[in-house]
């Protein structure tokens, strides 16, 4: 009997073996597949932690620290004053004295053409006529009717008419163009027979014996400028000679350039000017003030300007150091005229720079801000 219990049982243990043989190996694989996911997750922690270790501190975790390297060096720098002998610079072109272009009131045909182009005028002289026929039949109609009032001896219609009269005169009137001065003419734009258009040029006439110019002085240097002064201009087309000019008009009232400076179009005039000058041309020039300026100055490099406000730092007679607003004026050659704030002559003001090569300067100066301006200054 127990002989047939064990062939009874023996299926049933293979069967077992078989399954513990299974489940060992299932469990072989999970174990492995938990150990690959732990190496690859500990890979990657692994690189995130280098690559966020390199990204703060520029080096590897088993590579030695370096010292800090500092972008900048700080010296200190004394706020002076110094005297200059000023000289606002000039640049535009000349213009003529006077110009007139010459238009009509009235439309029609060109009738007589009476100068030509370079022909010197006086005033008065007439210049172009336009067909005046109904001008002349409407002149000399109300003419027929002012008679027939006179004998009816109606005083109210004599004085329209009269009126009449008058304004037909006018319409005549603008059928001529006349010089408004003595000078030269410069262009001459229609021929006799042509269909002139009113509110058309016809015609320029300039006055050449004056030549003028506007200037932009900047609203710091007009305190220097007066009328009468003069102004010493050079022209590329009469190298080697100065042509001197006298201030003959400063406006009332400034204006405001894209750049935000203040500005006066001030006019200057050349009273004799040489033949070979002629308007158009383009000239360098200088007012030179009498006597001398004195200006209060700091480093360029002191100065920091964010969002239109510029400051520096002070050194306190304590050794420690103070933030003060300053308004300046960059005047080139790394120099700030000093126009306002608490900085005084004799002050020491903290100066930063730079330990990079000046080709990296000048890369970085692209994103940073300059010193506040008002413009060009005296030099």
């Amino acid at each position: 009997m127990a002989k047939n219990r064990d062939m009874n049982n023996t299926p049933t243990s293979t069967e077992e073996q078989v399954r513990s043989t299974l489940r060992r190996r299932m469990a072989r694989k999970r174990v492995k597949r938990i150990v690959i996911w732990i190496i690859v997750i500990a890979i990657i922690l692994g690189g995130y932690y280098l690559y966020d270790f390199y990204k703060k501190n520029s080096r590897l975790p088993w590579m030695p620290e370096k010292a800090a390297v500092s972008m900048y060096t700080t010296e200190e720098a004394k706020v002076y004053e110094s005297t200059y002998n000023t000289t606002i610079d000039l640049s535009g072109y000349v213009a003529p004295f006077d110009e007139q272009k010459v238009k009509f009131r009235s439309t029609g045909a060109i009738t007589g053409v009476y100068v030509k182009a370079g022909q010197a005028v006086k005033k008065g002289d007439l210049l172009v006529t336009i067909n005046d026929t109904s001008q002349q039949y409407a002149l000399a109609n109300l003419e027929s009717q002012i008679e027939q009032a006179q004998i009816e001896g109606s005083a109210r219609a004599l004085e329209l008419l009269e009126l009449q009269k008058k304004a037909a005169e006018n319409n005549l009137d603008y059928t001529r163009s006349y010089a408004n001065f003595d000078g030269v003419v410069a262009s001459v734009d229609v021929s006799v027979g042509d269909y002139f258009e009113a509110g058309s040029s016809a015609m320029t006439v300039i006055d050449r014996s004056k030549l003028k110019a506007t200037v932009e002085i900047d609203e710091i240097d007009m305190q220097y400028v007066k009328l009468g002064q003069k102004a010493m201009l050079t022209f590329d087309s009469l190298p080697g000679q100065t042509v001197e000019a006298v201030v003959t008009y400063i406006p009332m009232i400034g204006r405001y350039t894209t750049q935000g400076i203040g500005v006066m179009d001030v006019k200057i005039t050349i009273d004799d000017p040489p033949a070979g000058l002629a308007p158009g041309y383009t000239f360098e020039g200088r007012i030179d003030i009498e006597g001398e300026i004195s200006m209060v100055l700091v480093p360029q490099s002191a100065v920091i300007t964010r969002r239109g406000t510029s400051t520096v730092e002070k050194k306190m007679s304590d050794g420690s150091t103070q933030t003060v607003t300053v308004s300046v004026k960059y005047l080139g050659e790394g120099l700030c005229q000093v126009l306002g704030g608490t900085l005084k002559v004799g002050d020491t003001v903290i100066v930063k720079k730079s330990t990079l090569p000046s080709d990296s300067v000048s890369n970085m100066m692209v994103t940073m801000d300059a010193p506040a301006s008002d413009g060009p200054g005296p030099r």
